[in-house]
């Protein structure tokens, strides 16, 4: 028997570095959407070996459970699981962001799914294109909510597009603006142990709300679907680590997108290094496509050839005091050490109080 030792998450996430939790995230998550999050995991696992398919098949019988040949696992008593296919967190009156959204994209037209989603959602949102693309995104997508840049094919990845965005959204005059990557499928609210899908872009504004409480907050975001187990006891937010792929930045900050890979990165160290704070939102979720697997985009000037290594040791080099390069899961990886930015703390605006208790925005859970 293989006993599986339970420990907190915290402990494990602030030992590899990626994550800072914030233990006492109370401090900070008020008024703010109802949080919970019990710890569902397994207390024990045991490795069982059958030298025969009818020994499994009895098996199976014996615990009441169909056992296949491709079964890797299972819950005993069965893992019981919400079905989240027709449920949603619907907002009594919907509200949207008050900072502009854009969708960066390059060569998606056929599979526009950012834009699909906060449609699905009544966003308002800009897809920013090279003028070459136009006829093809205009085909799929309301003319109306495209941009088309004054370039095109520089070679640099996303990095033009990205700092062309920010300038559009300061001559806007807004505070911050949304710069989302065009492969995310769907939003989702994490509480109780379920990840529920949202039903209108309610979360955008909550999100906006909280770094706009503080003076001091440079880039917040949505973490990924995947980074946010639903059975682990995880904070509503993580504190001063990276924020990709559904970045709210704050317009006055003294930076722009730089580089060639990790550029998202790269713009999240420069930050914390100089003491500004980032949030992480876990209570909200964004569903995206793993990299590489929608065909489009950057991926043929970025990741041909050693790309990968490239993308590691181009992030090592802009950061040598806390990155470091080496091969994991059979391709090379950065790995960002955060925990230097514990230090840093949020600032609450001057003459502004937070009140205690929960303001889930209106969202009830229908379904």
């Amino acid at each position: 028997m293989k006993r599986k030792i339970n420990r907190p998450k915290e402990t494990t996430e602030i030992r590899s570095g990626f994550f800072n939790v914030q233990e006492n995230w109370q401090e900070y998550w008020k008024k703010m959407p109802a949080f919970h999050q019990e710890d569902l995991t397994s207390s024990h696992s045991i490795k069982i070996h059958f030298r025969t398919d009818a020994d499994r098949i009895a098996f199976g019988e014996l615990i009441g459970r169909s056992l296949s040949g491709l079964t890797k696992s299972i819950w005993y008593p069965e893992n019981e699981r919400a079905d989240n296919t027709t449920r949603r967190f619907v907002s009594r009156k919907p509200l949207n962001p008050l900072y502009p959204v854009y969708i960066i994209s390059k060569g998606r037209w056929e599979t526009p799914y950012t834009a699909k989603a906060l449609d699905s959602l009544g966003v308002p949102y800009h897809v920013v294109i090279e003028p070459q693309e136009y006829d093809n995104y205009s085909d799929v997508i309301d003319p109306e909510k495209i941009l088309k840049l004054p370039f095109s094919n520089l070679g640099k990845g996303s990095i033009p597009a990205r700092n062309w965005v920010w300038e559009h959204s300061v001559k806007l005059g807004t505070e911050r603006h949304w710069i989302l990557d065009d492969n995310i499928r769907s939003f989702y609210r994490l509480c109780n142990n379920e990840k529920v899908p949202v039903a209108d872009g309610t979360i955008f504004r909550a999100a906006e709300d909280f770094a706009d409480r503080y003076e001091n907050v440079a880039l917040a975001g949505f973490n990924y679907h995947m980074f946010t187990p639903r059975k682990d006891v995880i904070p509503p937010y993580y504190m001063n680590t990276r924020i990709y792929s559904c970045i709210l930045i704050q317009n006055d900050i003294p930076y722009k997108w730089r580089g060639r890979y990790n550029e998202d990165t790269d713009l999240s160290l420069r930050a914390l290094k100089d003491g500004w704070c980032t949030f992480l939102f876990n209570a909200f979720i964004a569903f995206k496509l793993p990299t590489m697997t929608v065909k489009g985009g950057n991926t043929a000037e970025l990741y041909k050839g050693d790309g990968r290594l490239q993308m590691a040791q181009s992030l090592q080099e802009q950061h040598p005091d806390v990155t470091t390069t080496s091969r994991k899961w059979g391709r090379w990886q950065h790995q960002v050490d955060y925990r230097p930015f514990r230090r840093n703390k949020p600032k609450l605006k001057k003459n502004l109080t937070i009140p205690e208790g929960i303001d889930d925005y209106g969202m009830e859970l229908i379904g």
